[in-house]
């Protein structure tokens, strides 16, 4: 492979023109084929398989009303006052008309009609029936009951929203990906002090991700994509774009300032950093393509859109990075040169720390295992969970409203179940559902149950059943399994089948799905990177301390984020305002790009020690000269995605913060303490045998030549055979 790519980064770079060409003529035809072709993103949230998802699709057929979004409008007056009194009463009468007038609004309540006031007339609740789910309702519809509702604050009445009668953010803003991609600037511009080479990454990088959001974009007009698809990909296409360009560009600068011919340096590069490269692209879009594994549509989608992009990348490290280096030619031994001059007579810190880590191996192995089991420790206690109003700050509308209906008739308010009867032929669905409602009544985890509603065929019933509970409770959690269990044999004895639904529900299954799932995607792509790793290194240890090395980092990561996210430890250092579980979507976003990430830094690291192993220097040697020539790298690689995912923590939403802290945290601590301090220690301390093979395995595995053994034998051949002394 190592010669196959040499071979095209010279092509590359001697038909540079042609190659740049044809990446404008890409990178524009996707582009309009973005502007003709797009269609609507979907944003319904399905989660194929669970009982709420069958329960939604049903009601979807029989009773459609039923799945329209749904608001609360809390009306509260201060201690002493009631809400009865007719001008409290008339002010809100009035105001819930105006409601029901608002666009999109099938239905609103009357609290004081329905019951719902508390006994001490303090606090009321109005239910809203919005005419579309809620993943379709129009903001504008959101804002026009909120205006209608304020109208009671003239009588001196509180209003406060919950459900989807909140108007929905509007999400990160781009401040984080701004700032990163700043950052990202400022790193490569002190990492080698020059412009010129700063800007190669940054410039191909964006090719690269442009391409893949246009074609995400035009892809929506053949298949249905959620609108957060090409989050993923913006985040992961940008870090290895990056990342990539960058590993490439520095070992060009390095042969260059060796006195090596650009054209010559250009093919180097690419047939032995770009064989590492080609790697670690491979294991990202293995952790990403494992998505699939999970059974959510919009996971499915997000890592399949990630992993094109990572392809993308892969393809312009590897064609247009080459291209680029021939137009810049000799400007990019403008800046730092940290190969020869003075400073080259000075060890760097770099070379220090390997050093220093070589000779205390052994004390670095255990501190940093134990430094990170500890820091591991809280995710025993991580509870997964997705964010409902009581995970709101205390000064949201959304939150007010939660606190507001707790105490006036008690936490479970917040988040009613929906209990479905389908009836079978020849069935009575309105006694079936009485005789449901009726075994459920006495439960001590059941503060209420309405009377049944049924469908115009009669053959569908639901109830609405009020847990004593929160939402987001380990008891709301029991009630709803205890349910299921029972209804496994009422349905017999009823003759109707009985589901239970609703937006508690549906989180519920989602963090069960994503618990169950969490093992066997990390498994997947644990034992596919191995043998990746495997075939690019030829060893059978060095892929084991890979992936030993990422459980670190993920164990690390996990409970860092539960301790401040979930524990609340720090939590008001970066602005979080209100504790609650870890949205249950985070382990797997986290596992799949930390892991794309932390292979890649391995990748980097390993494959330059694997070269000098190769070319005859003994363990030590090796393991130190591959970590002088790889770290200056990877330290700016992981300095610029830490600083981006870091850049997340400054918004105001509590999942862009964890997401945001997780990744930042995962990538620094893999990065310095694991691929530069845990890895090298090992890899001395294996010394010879971490190139161990079987003998059978080695005759199984294909020879890829990653470091470019062949290649070099290969160029010293021609050099022999033309008379010129090899450089």
């Amino acid at each position: 492979m190592a010669t196959a790519l040499y071979r095209l980064g010279r092509t590359a770079f001697r038909r540079r023109r042609l190659v740049l060409a044809i990446w404008l003529v890409l990178f524009a035809g996707i582009g309009v084929a973005a502007g003709t072709l797009s269609g609507d993103t979907n944003d319904r949230f399905s989660i194929p398989g669970t009982e709420s998802q069958q329960a939604i699709d049903l009601l979807a057929q029989r009773l459609p009303q039923a799945n329209g979004a749904s608001g609360r409008i809390v009306f509260a007056v201060p201690q002493g006052e009631r809400l009865t009194d007719p001008a409290s009463r008339a002010a809100i009468v009035s105001a819930l008309a105006g409601v029901g007038r608002t666009t999109d609004v099938l239905a609103v309540s009357d609290p004081f009609t329905s019951g719902a006031v508390s006994r001490d007339g303090r606090i009321a609740l109005a239910q809203v029936t919005f005419d579309q789910p809620a993943q379709e309702l129009a903001d504008s519809a959101r804002e026009g009951v909120q205006t209608a509702a304020r109208a009671v604050a003239g009588a001196g009445v509180q209003v406060e929203f919950g459900g989807d009668a909140v108007v929905q953010g509007g999400g990160a803003g781009g401040i984080g990906e701004v700032l990163g991609f700043a950052i990202a600037a400022l790193v490569l511009a002190i990492t080698f002090g020059s412009l010129v080479s700063a800007g190669l990454p940054l410039l191909t990088a964006l090719i690269g991700v442009g391409i893949g959001l246009f074609g995400i974009t035009a892809a929506t007009g053949f298949i249905d994509l959620s609108s957060t698809v090409p989050t993923l990909a913006l985040m992961v296409g940008l870090a290895v774009g990056i990342d990539y360009a960058l590993f490439i560009i520095s070992r060009h600068r390095t042969q260059l300032l060796g006195g090596v011919d650009p054209e010559e340096s250009a093919g180097r590069a690419v047939g032995t950093a770009g064989s590492a490269v080609v790697f670690a692209g491979a294991t990202v879009v293995i952790a990403l393509a494992a998505l699939t594994v999970v059974g959510i549509p919009f996971l499915t989608a997000m890592g399949l859109a990630a992993a094109a992009t990572v392809v993308i990348a892969v393809l312009i490290a590897i064609t247009l990075v080459p291209a680029m280096l021939g137009f810049a030619g000799t400007k990019l031994l403008k800046g730092k040169n940290f190969e020869t001059g003075p400073r080259a007579a000075k060890p760097t810190f770099g070379a220090r720390w390997v050093g220093f880590i070589t000779r205390h191996r052994a004390p670095a192995i255990v501190l940093t295992i134990v430094a990170l089991g500890a820091v591991a420790i809280p995710v025993l206690n991580m509870q997964l969970g997705l964010p409902d109003d009581s995970t709101a700050a205390p000064g949201d509308t959304n939150r007010k409203a939660y606190d507001l209906l707790s105490d006036g008739f008690g936490p479970g308010f917040n988040g009613p179940l929906t209990i479905v009867v389908d009836g079978r032929a020849g069935s009575d669905v309105a006694r079936a559902a009485a005789t449901v409602a009726a075994q459920f009544e006495g439960n001590p985890d059941v503060a209420s149950i309405g009377r049944p509603t049924l469908n115009r065929a009669g053959d569908t019933a639901i109830l609405s059943l009020t847990p004593s509970s929160g939402p987001s409770t380990q008891a709301t959690k029991d009630l709803v399994a205890q349910i299921r269990d029972r209804a496994g044999t009422l349905d017999d004895e009823v003759g109707a089948q009985i589901l239970v639904t609703g937006a508690t529900a549906a989180n519920i299954d989602v963090s069960d799905r994503m618990a169950a799932a969490l093992v066997p995607y990390l498994a997947v792509i644990v034992v596919l990177a191995f043998l990746l790793l495997a075939i690019a290194f030829r060893s059978v240890l060095v892929p084991l301390t890979a992936v030993g090395g990422f459980l670190l980092t993920i164990g690390a990561a996990f409970g860092a984020t539960v301790a401040v996210f979930q524990e609340g430890f720090g939590a008001g250092l970066i602005g979080v305002e209100q504790t609650g579980p870890i949205i249950s979507l985070l382990p797997i976003l986290i596992i799949g790009i930390l892991f794309g990430l932390a292979m890649d830094y391995q990748v980097f690291l390993v494959s330059r020690m694997r070269e000098e192993h190769v070319h005859g220097a003994p363990p030590t040697v090796a393991v130190t000269e591959g970590f002088r020539h790889g770290a200056r790298v990877v330290t700016a690689a992981a300095l610029i995605m830490g600083s981006v995912f870091a850049g997340f923590i400054l918004e105001d939403d509590a999942i862009v913060k964890s997401i945001g802290f997780a990744l930042a945290f995962g990538i620094l601590v893999d990065a310095f303490v694991v691929r530069m301090t845990l890895i090298p220690a090992l890899m001395e301390l294996l010394g010879e045998r971490a190139w161990w093979l079987p003998r059978w395995l080695d005759r199984i595995l294909p020879r890829v030549d990653i470091e470019g053994e062949q290649l070099s034998k290969q160029l010293e051949r021609e050099l022999v055979a033309a008379g010129t002394p090899r450089p």
